[in-house]
């Protein structure tokens, strides 16, 4: 086939938006799926090769969790990717995190760490930098509130137990429950996490306004530091 071709002067059976009607979008590959976003390619390339190029890059990831690591500056530099298709990308990545948190979002239980850590895990997991999270929660341990307080490097969160607790009081919280990722992938909390764990946690019996957890996210995994036992004290 001519490389010059688009989607509309492919070979029938070649042809992704024919191929869905004949045996249904499931049956597409995830190349075809996004090239029927793209729906056309550039000179010397169809929307197969521009969807591939879009799928394995020379940065980051391989495959469809690649597509949340683009941002505009680097679509706009792709041949064949304009303003418009920048956004159509951009929009889908958006769109496929929410729709992960929307069907996450039945059986959620702020006591459960497992239906925490799925609900936020497609917001968090596909960052570069560290994103600390402050959830707030009334007494009946609902979300009445939350906030990014910290946005770090690939490695630290920076955050003091003040500003964590100025907010909840603002907002008359009577629990909350602190969420970051790691860029890494592996939720193993640091010494700095597990430091600051400790101090939020001493700091929020003192004014009475309980850490329930620190849930520290990973890729699809997550660790509790409540159910690890790091909020107690060494020697206890």
């Amino acid at each position: 086939m001519n490389k010059n071709n688009t989607i509309k002067e492919m070979y029938h059976e070649e042809r992704p938006y024919e191929k869905c009607e004949r045996f249904g979008a499931e049956n597409l590959t995830d190349t075809e799926l996004l090239a029927v976003i793209l729906r056309t390619g550039t000179r010397g390339e169809n929307s197969l090769d521009l969807a591939r190029s879009l799928l394995h890059p020379d940065f980051g990831k391989s495959g469809l969790h690649n597509i949340h690591q683009w941002t505009m500056e680097r679509l706009m530099r792709v041949r064949g990717i304009g303003r418009v298709k920048a956004i159509q990308i951009l929009c889908l990545s958006e769109l496929s995190k929410r729709m992960a948190k929307e069907s996450a979002v039945e059986g959620l239980d702020f006591s459960s760490p497992t239906t925490i850590a799925r609900y936020y895990m497609e917001d968090m997991r596909h960052r570069n930098r560290e994103v600390l999270k402050l959830l707030l929660l009334n007494t009946r341990s609902r979300l009445i509130g939350e906030t990014n307080v910290s946005i770090g490097t690939v490695d630290m969160a920076l955050v003091s137990p003040r500003e964590l607790f100025i907010e909840a009081i603002q907002k008359n919280a009577s629990s909350i429950i602190l969420l970051h990722n790691h860029p890494s992938g592996d939720p193993t909390p640091s010494k700095e996490d597990v430091r600051i764990t400790r101090r939020v946690h001493e700091a929020g019996m003192m004014i009475g306004i309980e850490l329930l957890d620190h849930i520290i996210i990973g890729n699809n995994c997550f660790i509790s530091l409540k159910e690890k036992g790091f909020f107690q004290q060494r020697g206890s």
